[in-house]
Formats: C-alpha cells, structure tokens, sequence
C-alpha cells in the first residue's frame, strides 16, 4: 500500500478516493482564476471530490519569446492566498528556482516540480528543505524507474511528503504517450502516483511557435489510468479551452468536468 499524504485535508494514496488536482494551466487575470476557482469548488461539493486547487504565476518553459508567461510571482501568489482562504481548499503551483521555492512555500500547499527541472539536484533538494508537499513531475524524457532517484534526493532532506505525476514520454518529435505501465512503476516506489490527463495529450512546440495538442483524448487517458490504479487525477481546465493563454488545445472544458468525474470514480471504485 502507497504512503497517505495528507494536503490540508486532501488525502492522496491508500484506500482514500481518487483526488483531483486541477485548475487552469496559468493565472490569466484574478477574475478569470476565482471563476474557475468557484466553479470548481462548487462541483467538488457536490459531487464529493477531494480537490487541489491549482494554476501558476509564471510559466518559464513556453516555446515562444512572445507567449504569455503570466502575472510573476508576487501578483500571482497573493491570487492563489486569496482562493486558498476564500475557498478553504489547498493550492498548487509549480516553481522554477531556489529563490522562488523559498517564496512560494509560504503561500502554497504543494510546491510542484516542473518536469524539465526534475535532475536539477540543487532545486529538488531545496524543494524538500521546504517542508511542503512536493509534486514531482516526471519528465518526458525520463523512464519511471528513473524517478528513484529523484525520489531519494527529496528524501534526504526528510521529507517523505511526495507526490508523483506521470505526463506522458517523449515519443518522437512533437508527440507525448502515455505509458500506463509506467503508473504502475511508479506506486512500486511508495508514494501516491497522479496521472496529468491534459500534458499527456500535448504536442510540445507542435504549433511552431506554441505547443498544440488534442484535448479529446485526455478524458480517455484519464478513464485508462483509473482503470490502471492512481491516487489522483491532474487535469487543467478552462471555460473555453480555445481562448486559454496557455495549453488551451490540450485543456478539459469545466464544464464537461463533472460527467467525465462521475467515469473516473466509477471506474476507481471497481478497479
């Protein structure tokens, strides 16, 4: 049995219900994100979900000089304080530096570790000094065995509060595929194992000057990895995917969120 980790409430791994982390892939505008925020949070009420509520203030890893990175890191953190507190739900976002961990770690309830940053030793280490919840990603260009080590390093510092997300591989230029066995490696490592529905079905720099991808097939990915056993789902979503700022071609309407929850926790349920 997976390690429990316990999120202000949120309980990931066990026998604990399928949690679901999501929100918009970045904060857009406050208005834009409390929206989402709400709606979210009413439909987790609803329906009973364990719920992370995340989004980030920057995004460093976009393809094009001109693409939309988001508001930075003070505007963006007062953002997600003032969900966390209005809505009583723990926050995510993900971090790009020591510096900003430090920051970060004060606001936010998991401090994420972006995929092509997950062999920078001296950024997971200091992501463990945290003391937060750490999720790690796993990068494109990793095998899931190769997350022992990642895994370790977090471990040196003490903290055994780990989450880990499958993304999807490399699989040639511009294309991602999820490997369903590698969800299974990776709860052999002990720790609650999330699986991204919305990055597996991206298309890195697919666009030329943006990333592309195909949203329609994240809700299948999703439905095969609680078939497959996880302990949560990471899932971006948007009002209207097609005017997202950022990752919109891979996005889940919010909309839709609450027919395809209803799938997944069937599906959970009987795995």
């Amino acid at each position: 049995m997976t390690k429990v980790v316990n999120v202000c409430g949120v309980k990931f791994g066990g026998k604990n219900p399928l949690a679901l982390i999501a929100g918009p892939c970045v904060i857009e505008s406050r208005a834009g994100c409390m929206e989402i925020a709400d709606k979210l949070v009413k439909m987790a009420k609803r329906l009973n979900i364990p719920l992370v509520f995340k989004a980030s203030y920057d995004k460093a890893n976009r393809t094009s000089i001109n693409s939309y990175r988001g508001p930075g890191i003070a505007k963006g953190l007062e953002i997600l304080a003032e969900i966390k507190a209005r809505y009583n739900v723990p926050v995510l976002t993900d971090v790009h530096s020591i510096e900003e961990i430090h920051i970060a770690s004060q606001v936010v309830d998991i401090i994420q570790l972006p995929a092509f940053l997950i062999r920078q030793t001296d950024i997971v280490v200091a992501a463990g000094e945290s003391g937060a919840v750490v999720n790690v990603k796993k990068a494109q260009f990793a095998a899931p065995w190769d997350m022992k080590n990642v895994i370790k390093k977090i471990e040196s510092t003490g903290n055994t509060k780990i989450l880990v997300t499958e993304r999807g591989a490399s699989f040639g230029y511009n294309t991602l595929v999820a490997d369903m066995r590698s969800l299974v490696i990776l709860r052999e490592m002990g720790y609650p194992v999330i699986f991204d529905a919305t990055h597996s079905v991206q298309s890195p720099g697919g666009q030329g000057d943006s990333s592309g991808g195909d949203g329609r097939f994240a809700p299948y990915l999703a439905k095969a990895a609680a078939a497959v056993g996880v302990d949560g789902m990471f899932i971006e979503t948007h009002p209207d995917p097609s005017k997202a700022l950022s990752d919109g071609p891979n996005m889940i309407p919010t909309g839709e969120l609450s027919k395809l929850w209803k799938k997944l926790n069937a599906i959970n349920e009987v795995k």
